[in-house]
């Protein structure tokens, strides 16, 4: 195949994307100038050929880490699908004066609505009464127990716009709100008609702890063996955040030995679509009849997948223009690199 990039044409490297097709990006990139190459990357030894040459690179799924950044000659600027940046080395991208950027916003109402939906579909026990019936049994009792949900309390681990949106969607069903994020103040909680509190009551005193957490290093297994022992027993865990804040094997077994009653994931600990192979036997949670898991689709809708494509092609497309890019995460860390 003959390579007809210019000498001087801005290469942006596309490491994977399960859209169908590119064209949203190419059209947005090829009016700026650039080529596109569109891969479908499984690990950083798929992107070390193309990292020495790209001006930019998107990723969906597939990371970049160090190894493939310390091979970047000329690129300006990383630009991820999405909000989370965990899939992305920033500090390594920072030393090397890479600007690291994201979509922000463009799925608050789908993550909202799709927490809100796992919740009630475990909460009403709609998996047990689908399979009932479907099985020929019309018994009210074979989704028994099922308690009221006003008057009960659900508990929101990390309270941005996503954790704020499921609030004022679960005011509606009477439910008292606590929220831990060290990083809000009780004002700025409360003003969501909740109330501010510390780890260790957010964990004991919820019946629904609803987890949007970001991936971070104090993040993993946030919620692992000693927070489910102390967890009420018919607790319903939903996570519409980052799948290893649970230890999924702890999940497990607090699940199979009736310590906690349910639990609704978007994205089980391992992340199936960045593997090249996975099968639900990998995950015993997958065996379970009191779990509901949707593959990493909280976010989706046709609109909001539009966005993220457009946004995250848009970003690069100012980075090639000279342009300020609107949602960099790593300012702070660019700015304080040495200067000379």
């Amino acid at each position: 195949m003959v390579d007809r990039t210019k000498p001087d044409q801005p290469l942006v490297v596309i490491t994977d994307y399960d859209y169908g097709d590119v064209d949203v990006e190419r059209a947005i990139l090829e009016n700026a100038g650039a080529k596109v190459v569109a891969l479908q990357a499984k690990s950083e030894d798929d992107l070390l050929d193309v990292a020495p040459n790209c001006t930019a690179m998107m990723n969906q799924y597939a990371r970049v880490g160090a190894q493939t950044i310390a091979r970047m000659e000329r690129c300006r600027v990383i630009a991820r699908y999405g909000v989370g940046v965990d899939i992305v080395d920033v500090e390594a991208a920072s030393a090397k004066g890479i600007m690291v950027t994201n979509v922000r916003d463009y799925c608050t109402d789908e993550v909202a609505d799709h927490a809100i939906a796992l919740w009630l579909a475990l909460t009403r026990k709609l998996d047990a009464y689908n399979r009932a019936t479907h099985d020929g049994v019309w018994r009210w009792q074979s989704g028994a127990p099922i308690y009221r949900i006003r008057g009960r309390t659900m508990g929101i681990v990390s309270f941005g716009t996503i954790g704020q949106a499921i609030a004022e969607r679960a005011k509606a069903f009477g439910v008292r709100l606590f929220v831990y994020d060290p990083f809000l103040s009780d004002a700025a909680i409360a003003a969501h008609g909740a109330e501010k509190v510390d780890r260790d009551t957010v964990i004991t005193q919820s019946d629904y702890l609803m987890m949007q957490v970001p991936m971070a290093p104090d993040t993993k297994h946030f919620l692992s063996e000693d927070e489910f022992n102390r967890m009420r027993p018919h607790a319903v865990v939903i996570n519409t955040g980052r799948g290893p804040t649970i230890d999924n094997q702890a999940l497990y077994r607090a699940l199979r030995d009736g310590r906690i009653a349910g639990a609704g994931l978007d994205d089980p600990e391992e992340e199936p679509a960045k593997r090249r192979a996975w099968a639900p036997a990998d995950n015993p949670l997958f065996s379970l009849p009191n779990v509901i898991v949707t593959p990493h689709a909280a976010y989706y809708s046709e609109e909001s997948i539009q966005l993220a494509r457009q946004g995250a092609a848009s970003e690069v497309a100012r980075v090639l223009r000279g342009e300020a890019p609107a949602n960099l995460v790593n300012a702070d860390q660019l700015a304080a690199r040495p200067t000379g």
